[in-house]
């Protein structure tokens, strides 16, 4: 574990909201602040942007006891999110199963590995976490219409919140999404506009046409707020593991946005008492071979994240310039974690490992996130006793194609007791 950084949670003092504890925006590269607006980027430096929050109030009001008393859903640590939980719209996103994976931490050799289930949100992705924050924030700031550029599990979730919520959703995507998620965004009635590039392109894109629009875009000028749904991952992990951290964190990494949430998480948890560790978990990233800048800046040991043209089947995470790619090599590095990458084809032994042993089905990014799992537990990363957590973000059955064909039926058995047991001969099953 890394010693907690006690300066990346400071806030300035005067509340700017009149429901939530959010004082402003700061720029997480120079430091300076600005009104809580729909804008993810400094005003001076052109940084990144954070949520500041007024952290004596939070203190005196948040606790264990009123956590616990709150939803089954992430809005039980509503005091942490920059939208109030009070009158909000929501589907029950959040608070989703943590897994003690005996049968899979025996293959690895891990006693005490946990696997958060978030393929159990209601669109089936942990993008129901961060589209929750971005729509209620629009919600509450006059916006009518929400946007976003998305590899499908944002365009899903959006597209199903903003019809839940009766605003417009106009989804960008890249044109060779997989059918299942275009198909599982146009049911909500979104208006979906493909894009002859990459998911770089249409990000691109997007941030020209947000100075142009009066839309809220989420992973755009909504960006501050929308990101601090992917805390609420972590605020459960510790709350469901009894209040403790683990000693690491396994991630997918594709902007790196999420990554850097759930270091933030972990400080707050730290600094405001609800957990009793003084340090952080180790965070450690997974990316897929064929789209991995960050794993790659790692492996050579450079703060520069030089982008890459993607090319994986986990498109979900396949980002090749990703934002906050060199924050998530320095928490990686401050905090004792790695940043790995791994193969298409240990992509879906990943999948089908998690599929045979625990009985989850997860998309190619949740594959990565195992397959780095089994490298590492390989190269003799852990003793075995050490509480390791890794974040399964989506659902298998929106990416089919990976593991389309990977097992054959046979020809039909015809309807009688002999043939049957035949082939159940045949397949040694007699």
């Amino acid at each position: 574990m890394s010693p907690v950084d006690s300066v990346e949670l400071a806030g300035t003092t005067a509340p700017m909201h009149a429901t939530a504890a959010v004082t402003g925006l700061q720029c997480r590269g120079c430091g300076h602040e600005q009104p809580a607006t729909a804008t993810h980027l400094c005003e001076l430096c052109f940084g990144p942007l954070e949520v500041t929050y007024d952290y004596d109030a939070i203190a005196g009001r948040v606790s264990r006891r009123r956590i616990e008393a709150g939803p089954p859903s992430l809005w039980r640590y509503a005091d942490l999110l920059p939208v109030d939980g009070g009158d909000v719209v929501t589907l029950g996103e959040g608070f989703t199963p943590l897994v003690h994976a005996r049968t899979l931490g025996a293959e690895l050799g891990l006693r005490h590995l946990h696997l958060k289930n978030d393929t159990q949100n209601p669109t089936n992705s942990f993008k129901d976490r961060v589209v929750a924050m971005a729509l209620n924030w629009a919600l509450q700031n006059g916006f009518r219409t929400v946007a976003c550029a998305s590899t499908g599990n944002l365009a899903n979730s959006l597209a199903a919140y903003a019809a839940r919520a009766g605003l417009r959703a106009v989804i960008f995507i890249p044109a060779n999404l997989e059918a299942p998620k275009v198909a599982a965004t146009a049911v909500f009635g979104a208006t979906i506009v493909p894009i002859a590039g990459s998911y770089d392109d249409v990000n691109r894109l997007c941030a020209e046409l947000a100075d142009d629009l009066d839309w809220g875009f989420c992973n755009i000028n909504l960006r501050p707020y929308y990101s601090e749904g992917s805390k609420t991952l972590t605020f459960e992990t510790a709350e469901q593991l009894g209040w403790r951290l683990p000693d690491e964190i396994v991630i997918p990494v594709a902007s790196g946005c999420q990554f850097v949430k759930h270091r933030k998480a972990a400080a707050e948890l730290i600094n405001l008492g609800l957990v009793d560790a003084r340090q952080l978990p180790r965070f450690t990233g997974a990316q897929a071979l064929g789209c991995s800048p960050v794993a790659s800046a790692f492996e050579r040991g450079s703060e520069v994240v030089q982008p890459v043209r993607p090319d994986t089947i986990a498109r979900s995470i396949a980002i090749g310039n990703p934002s906050d790619g060199a924050d998530v090599l320095r928490i990686a590095w401050r905090t004792g974690g790695v940043v790995a990458s791994v193969t298409e084809e240990e992509i879906v032994e990943g999948i089908e490992l998690l599929a045979t042993t625990e009985g989850i089905f997860t998309e190619t990014a949740g594959g990565v996130t195992v397959a780095v799992l089994r490298k590492l537990a390989r190269a003799g990363r852990w003793s075995g006793d050490e509480t390791v957590a890794a974040y399964i973000t989506g659902h298998g059955l929106k990416t089919l194609d990976a593991v389309a064909g990977r097992r054959t039926l046979g020809d039909p058995v015809q309807p009688a007791r002999r043939d049957v047991r035949e082939r159940l001969s045949e397949l040694g099953l007699t």
